[in-house]
């Protein structure tokens, strides 16, 4: 689409951001500090995008919180550990990013620190692979401590809900059991949780979007909700991106930016054909905003842009809710718990169920892209279902999801597995609970494992009647593929030169952290710092 010409003052900005979510509002937030002036479009009604939905937990490498606490760590040491914990042939393509990644992290995050009211505690959480080189016990893992939504004045009311309780912050949701027991956790919390209720204090993605917008229009962002962006504008002669249409209160707008516009605008899950393409097979859930329809993948692509990493997302399990009315997913490690097993469509089993990256797992795909163990299913005795309250409740939401027997042999049947291999896992899997040391998977030994269970036992026989089953496909929380850029965060096209005036950051770019997670934020943290790069890209452009 060409540029055309009639651009008003009101109209013209310096940088444009496409989206609101943690990735686009710390784009803005940087931009605007630099002075420039910055336009922020969310497509919604809602601001945050899936960072409001989330926990927050963010993935910081050598942070200044660590450095305060005594930790040892170096953005040296983040990319080794970045380089040995990622697919092997991943190093070739990421590596340049993975280095600006290592270098801008902890300045992204003390930069938030001062120009918003945001303040973040660090997590006791190790590296999710702790044992690879570089990996560390403690001091990656920071979230957001408590903000007032009362802070950003209208856009309060504006602010994404989440389909999880947000009144506690995120060492909060750790530390009081409130997964495996709720009510103990909220009777002890409830004095806590009232007062926050009255003061509208919260934490997690709640406080994380809310100091954000708030240090955005302190520094005199323009921020728009329900305006979607349609088009890049494109000045053929200068050959770069000079603004965006946007449909807005039923007109279509033009808006131009001086130095660039940054597409923030997440991932493409709720876009079926996009989905179906680049993730075939079985799905259980979705868990991010239905916005995520793939935006600025398509506007990308349509000016030139090389698309990649397609097929990659954040894969986690989830348990059923609803969300705006509709069937959604809760992020949920509920195959985690004692005296369940997973298994594949073939009844055998093909990872520790407390494994992370269980969702690269269950992602793995063969060379013809098919699925190599979806259909795949978690298998229980009464036990789970007896210590497992919120698994319950939320199971109730999607009728027939559960499936229960009196003997494997029927549950098997019931799920379509093959009884005799079905029996044959069962019985080898409580073999090794005899043991007390699992030959196949070593649940519960890597570091990782042992932190998530205190280092007690986390499993147990599958052996009480009756048994259940139920579906543990894809779920994804957001895909992660999008255009390609450079290690500031330009856009390239197709071979290889650079989109004057495009950025890209978050979910919405083919981003160098996939599918396999290396730390237990590894969304929002590289988001931010993505979004934070691209800007200090687009300042240093000569206006």
């Amino acid at each position: 689409m060409k540029n055309s010409s009639g651009a008003t003052p009101d109209k013209t900005f310096d940088v444009i951001v496409a989206g609101s979510g943690a990735a686009a509002l710390t784009a803005a937030l940087t931009a605007a500090v630099a002075g420039l002036k910055v336009l922020v479009l969310e497509k919604s009604l809602l601001l945050g995008g899936t960072s409001a939905m989330s926990g927050a937990g963010m993935w910081v490498p050598a942070n200044h919180l660590a450095a305060a606490a005594g930790f040892q760590d170096s953005p040296q040491e983040a990319l080794a550990y970045l380089r040995s914990a990622s697919p092997a042939d991943w190093r070739s393509t990421e590596d340049p990013l993975w280095q600006r990644f290592t270098e801008e992290a902890p300045n992204m995050l003390a930069f938030v620190e001062r120009h918003t009211p945001l303040r973040f505690s660090l997590t006791n959480e190790p590296d999710p692979m702790a044992e690879h080189e570089g990996g560390k016990l403690e001091g990656r893992m920071v979230s957001p401590k408590l903000l007032s939504r009362r802070l950003v004045g209208q856009y309060a009311r504006r602010l994404r809900p989440s389909t999880m309780s947000h009144l506690f912050t995120y060492n909060e949701m750790r530390s009081t059991g409130i997964y495996t027991r709720p009510v103990r956790a909220i009777v002890c919390m409830l004095p806590k949780l009232l007062w926050r209720a009255l003061t509208r204090r919260a934490g997690q993605g709640s406080a994380l979007i809310t100091g954000l917008l708030k240090g955005c229009l302190d520094h005199g962002c323009r921020v728009e909700t329900s305006a979607r962006v349609l088009d890049l504008l494109v000045d053929d002669a200068a050959g770069r991106i000079v603004g965006v249409r946007v449909q807005q209160g039923g007109e279509t707008l033009d808006y131009y930016a001086r130095r660039g516009v940054v597409l923030a605008t997440g991932g493409f899950e709720w876009d079926e054909t996009l989905r179906q393409t680049h993730f075939p097979g079985p799905l259980d859930r979705l868990g991010s905003p239905r916005t995520n329809e793939g935006d600025g993948q398509r506007m990308a692509q349509k000016v030139g842009a090389r698309l990649d990493r397609m097929d990659q997302a954040n894969v986690y399990p989830t348990l059923p809710t609803v969300y705006e009315g509709k069937p959604h997913g809760l992020p949920f490690p509920f195959q985690a718990f004692a005296h369940a097993i997973v298994v594949d469509r073939h009844g055998r089993r093909f990872v520790s169920e407390s494994d992370y990256n269980i969702g690269e797992h269950l992602d793995r795909r063969n060379a013809d892209g098919s699925s190599v163990h979806l259909p795949a299913y978690v298998v229980a005795d009464a036990r789970f279902m007896k210590h497992s309250l919120p698994f319950r409740w939320f199971a109730r939401k999607q009728p027939g999801w559960v499936h229960s027997a009196p003997t494997l042999a029927e549950l098997a049947v019931r799920l379509g597995l093959p009884v005799s291999s079905l029996q044959d896992t069962v019985s080898r899997f409580n073999g090794f609970c005899a043991q007390g040391k699992d030959l196949d998977f070593a649940r519960g030994e890597s570091v990782w494992e042992r932190f998530q269970s205190s280092g007690k036992v986390n499993w147990g026989r599958v052996e009480q009647g009756p048994f259940f089953g139920m579906s543990i496909n894809r779920s994804i929380l957001g895909t992660k593929g999008g255009p390609r850029t450079d290690p500031g965060g330009r856009v390239l096209r197709t071979d290889g030169s650079v989109i004057k005036g495009l950025y890209c950051a978050g979910n919405a770019m083919a981003n160098p952290i996939g599918t396999r997670a290396v730390g237990a934020g590894t969304t929002i943290g590289p988001c931010m710092t993505w979004g934070f790069i691209c800007a200090s890209s687009a300042v240093s452009e000569i206006g």
